[in-house]
Protein backbone atom coordinates (compact mmCIF):
# COMPACT_ATOMS: atom_id res chain seq x y z
CA UNK A 1 0.00 0.00 0.00
CA UNK A 2 1.34 3.42 -0.99
CA UNK A 3 1.75 6.01 1.69
CA UNK A 4 0.36 9.41 0.87
CA UNK A 5 2.29 12.39 2.14
CA UNK A 6 0.15 15.34 3.08
CA UNK A 7 1.79 18.72 3.30
CA UNK A 8 -0.09 21.08 5.56
CA UNK A 9 0.30 24.67 4.53
CA UNK A 10 -1.12 27.37 6.70
CA UNK A 11 -3.30 29.75 4.74
CA UNK A 12 -1.39 32.97 4.33
CA UNK A 13 -2.72 36.04 6.00
CA UNK A 14 -1.66 39.50 5.01
CA UNK A 15 1.48 40.64 6.83
CA UNK A 16 1.90 44.36 7.36
CA UNK A 17 5.14 46.25 6.85
CA UNK A 18 5.22 46.83 10.65
CA UNK A 19 5.01 43.06 11.24
CA UNK A 20 7.78 42.47 8.70
CA UNK A 21 9.96 45.07 10.45
CA UNK A 22 9.42 43.31 13.79
CA UNK A 23 10.42 39.99 12.22
CA UNK A 24 13.59 41.48 10.70
CA UNK A 25 14.48 43.16 14.00
CA UNK A 26 14.54 39.70 15.63
CA UNK A 27 16.98 38.31 13.05
CA UNK A 28 20.71 38.01 13.79
CA UNK A 29 23.09 40.76 12.79
CA UNK A 30 25.13 40.15 9.68
CA UNK A 31 28.76 41.05 9.05
CA UNK A 32 29.11 44.79 8.44
CA UNK A 33 32.02 44.04 6.12
CA UNK A 34 29.80 42.05 3.78
CA UNK A 35 28.00 45.16 2.61
CA UNK A 36 29.72 48.27 1.37
CA UNK A 37 26.79 50.68 0.90
CA UNK A 38 27.46 53.70 3.08
CA UNK A 39 23.81 54.37 3.88
CA UNK A 40 23.39 51.09 5.74
CA UNK A 41 25.94 49.35 7.93
CA UNK A 42 24.58 45.83 7.37
CA UNK A 43 21.98 44.03 5.27
CA UNK A 44 19.78 43.90 8.36
CA UNK A 45 20.00 47.71 8.57
CA UNK A 46 19.33 47.86 4.84
CA UNK A 47 16.13 45.78 5.31
CA UNK A 48 14.93 47.99 8.14
CA UNK A 49 15.59 51.15 6.12
CA UNK A 50 13.95 49.69 3.01
CA UNK A 51 10.84 48.70 4.93
CA UNK A 52 10.68 51.99 6.83
CA UNK A 53 10.49 53.74 3.48
CA UNK A 54 7.06 52.20 2.91
CA UNK A 55 5.54 54.56 5.50
CA UNK A 56 6.03 57.48 3.11
CA UNK A 57 7.49 58.28 -0.28
CA UNK A 58 10.89 56.91 0.75
CA UNK A 59 13.96 57.13 -1.45
CA UNK A 60 11.96 56.13 -4.54
CA UNK A 61 9.15 58.69 -4.23
CA UNK A 62 6.45 56.07 -3.66
CA UNK A 63 2.94 57.32 -4.29
CA UNK A 64 1.09 54.34 -2.78
CA UNK A 65 2.02 53.79 0.86
CA UNK A 66 -0.60 51.10 1.48
CA UNK A 67 1.58 48.05 0.78
CA UNK A 68 2.13 44.81 2.65
CA UNK A 69 5.18 42.68 3.37
CA UNK A 70 4.59 40.40 0.37
CA UNK A 71 4.64 43.40 -1.95
CA UNK A 72 7.85 44.71 -0.39
CA UNK A 73 9.59 41.31 -0.64
CA UNK A 74 8.55 40.95 -4.27
CA UNK A 75 9.90 44.40 -5.15
CA UNK A 76 13.38 44.17 -3.64
CA UNK A 77 15.98 44.57 -6.40
CA UNK A 78 19.08 44.10 -4.21
CA UNK A 79 19.95 40.38 -4.31
CA UNK A 80 22.23 40.62 -1.26
CA UNK A 81 19.26 41.88 0.73
CA UNK A 82 17.29 38.77 -0.25
CA UNK A 83 20.24 36.46 0.48
CA UNK A 84 20.61 37.90 3.98
CA UNK A 85 16.94 37.18 4.69
CA UNK A 86 17.10 33.68 3.21
CA UNK A 87 20.17 32.84 5.30
CA UNK A 88 18.87 34.43 8.52
CA UNK A 89 15.45 32.78 8.75
CA UNK A 90 14.75 29.10 9.43
CA UNK A 91 14.57 27.82 5.85
CA UNK A 92 15.43 24.36 4.60
CA UNK A 93 19.10 24.05 3.63
CA UNK A 94 18.19 23.08 0.06
CA UNK A 95 16.30 26.37 -0.39
CA UNK A 96 19.21 28.39 0.97
CA UNK A 97 21.57 26.56 -1.39
CA UNK A 98 19.20 27.09 -4.33
CA UNK A 99 19.06 30.83 -3.54
CA UNK A 100 22.85 31.04 -3.45
CA UNK A 101 23.07 29.28 -6.81
CA UNK A 102 20.32 31.52 -8.23
CA UNK A 103 22.30 34.57 -7.11
CA UNK A 104 25.16 33.47 -9.35
CA UNK A 105 22.88 33.00 -12.36
CA UNK A 106 21.80 36.57 -13.01
CA UNK A 107 23.75 39.20 -14.89
CA UNK A 108 21.98 42.23 -13.37
CA UNK A 109 20.77 43.03 -9.86
CA UNK A 110 17.16 42.67 -10.97
CA UNK A 111 17.83 39.31 -12.66
CA UNK A 112 19.67 38.00 -9.58
CA UNK A 113 16.85 39.11 -7.26
CA UNK A 114 14.22 37.57 -9.54
CA UNK A 115 16.16 34.29 -9.66
CA UNK A 116 16.34 34.18 -5.86
CA UNK A 117 12.60 34.86 -5.53
CA UNK A 118 11.87 32.14 -8.06
CA UNK A 119 13.45 29.52 -5.79
CA UNK A 120 12.39 31.19 -2.52
CA UNK A 121 8.99 32.77 -3.15
CA UNK A 122 7.12 34.80 -0.54
CA UNK A 123 5.20 31.69 0.55
CA UNK A 124 8.46 30.18 1.88
CA UNK A 125 9.35 33.39 3.72
CA UNK A 126 5.86 33.50 5.18
CA UNK A 127 6.00 29.89 6.35
CA UNK A 128 9.42 30.38 7.95
CA UNK A 129 8.47 33.54 9.83
CA UNK A 130 4.77 33.24 10.62
CA UNK A 131 3.57 29.63 10.23
CA UNK A 132 3.86 28.93 13.95
CA UNK A 133 1.89 31.97 15.05
CA UNK A 134 -1.70 31.58 16.10
CA UNK A 135 -4.25 33.07 13.78
CA UNK A 136 -5.59 35.21 16.62
CA UNK A 137 -2.35 37.20 16.85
Amino acid sequence: MDKIKVKTIMEERQISIKQFIKAVERLPEDDPNSYSRQMDRTQKDHWLGWLDGYFGPGYYGRKNWNRDAKFAYNHVVCPELLLYLVRAIPLRADLVEAAEIAYQSGSTLMAKAAAIRKVVPWSEIYQALWANERLSL
